[in-house]
């Protein structure tokens, strides 16, 4: 069962990272950023990440795909909210 509070959770630090990553312009911090996500996603609750993730085991991971994935993340997770 997905709970509310992990929803929450996972949107409140998707959605500050997205917002940083998509407006920093430093290859360092957009790097550190898919590092701290790749590690939070591994932490997730399965379930959870099995339905934003569609079941791409990638998912959040792949450097070239990132950016649509946390975009995509953000906007599944507040629809859920």
């Amino acid at each position: 069962m997905i709970t509310r509070d992990s929803i929450e959770t996972a949107y409140s630090f998707l959605h500050q990272k997205r917002n940083v990553y998509i407006h920093s312009s430093l290859d360092w911090q957009r790097d550190d950023i898919e590092y701290a996500i790749a590690n939070y996603v591994d932490d997730m609750s399965p379930e959870l990440l099995n339905t934003i993730s569609g079941g791409r085991a990638d998912f959040l991971k792949d450097h070239q795909r990132f950016a649509e994935d946390i975009t995509n993340a953000v906007e599944l997770l507040e629809n859920m909210l």
